[in-house]
């Protein structure tokens, strides 16, 4: 494939429509791709409380689905430093301090649509420190995060009962906590 031109169609202020033009072996391909403006890296958590080996997910209202959803605490970094970025993510939606264990690859979630870079951070929460045994959430005013926390084996039944409520479960908890499983 070889790109032939892009333009934008629209550019708000979070996000850009672009519409690329490409020659595939002399086939014109044209394709509409969203862009985020303001970050480099969505960095995503997967948190768990220790001892009690609880984890951290969230229910979110998101406005494009028009529904909650469960996932995983969330947020944008400008990659300079993705580390503070995730402990900052953390702070603000569910009021844990926490350790970076692990910071996987960037990873795509969705190639057909956006060229988001994907973290994936592993962070483990001292739920003995007094900073965590009331957390505090620092939400924005267009945010709307309830905490809610899980064993492992408690997760599967819990996915199960917010599907029958209409609830949406995003695509990272079903892999990691659902299907993973289902597939040894």
């Amino acid at each position: 494939m070889k790109k032939i031109s892009e333009k934008i169609l629209f550019e708000g202020n979070w996000l850009q429509l672009k519409e690329s033009v490409y020659d595939n072996k002399g086939s014109i391909v044209k394709w509409e791709t969203v862009d985020r403006k303001t970050s480099e890296i969505t960095v995503v958590i997967l948190a768990k409380l220790i001892p009690s080996e609880r984890y951290v997910l969230i229910k979110q209202y998101r406005i494009p689905i028009k529904n909650y959803i469960i996932g995983f605490p969330a947020g944008v970094s400008d990659g300079q430093n993705i580390e503070n970025d995730i402990k900052r993510e953390l702070k603000e939606e569910t009021g844990y301090i926490g350790d970076i264990i692990n910071i996987g690859p960037s990873l795509k979630s969705n190639p057909g649509l956006t060229d988001e870079n994907i973290r994936i951070a592993i962070v483990e929460i001292n739920e003995n420190l007094e900073e965590n045994t009331n957390p505090k959430q620092q939400l924005e005013s267009s945010e709307e995060i309830e905490v809610i926390l899980k064993k492992k084996e408690e997760i599967k039944e819990f996915i199960d009962g917010q599907i029958l409520k209409g609830i949406d479960i995003g695509v990272g908890i079903w892999y990691i906590f659902y299907l993973f499983d289902k597939l040894q």
